[in-house]
C-alpha cells in the first residue's frame, strides 16, 4: 500500500477501525481493485456519514421534539 495511503488511514480512525474489521480490504487496496475514493464513500454510506444521512437525523429528532411537545400540550 502507498505512504500517502496509510498515513489516510492512520489520521482517520473510523476507516482505520473499517480496515481492521475487514481485512479483504486491505489485499484489494494493495492490488488496486478499488480506489480510496470509492473504500471512503463506502465507509461513508456504511456509516451513515453522508449529508444525506445527517439532515435525515436531523428531520427525525426534530419530529421527534414536535411530537413530545404536541403530547404535553
Amino acid at each position: 500500500m502507498q505512504l500517502h495511503l496509510q498515513m489516510a488511514f492512520k489520521n482517520n480512525p473510523k476507516e482505520y477501525m473499517r480496515l481492521k474489521e475487514h481485512s479483504y480490504l486491505i489485499k484489494e487496496l494493495n492490488r488496486g481493485n478499488i480506489d480510496y475514493k470509492v473504500f471512503t464513500e463506502n465507509m461513508k454510506k456504511t456509516y451513515n456519514e453522508r449529508l444525506s444521512d445527517k439532515i435525515n437525523n436531523v428531520v427525525e429528532n426534530i419530529d421527534l421534539i414536535s411530537s413530545v411537545l404536541n403530547i404535553l400540550k
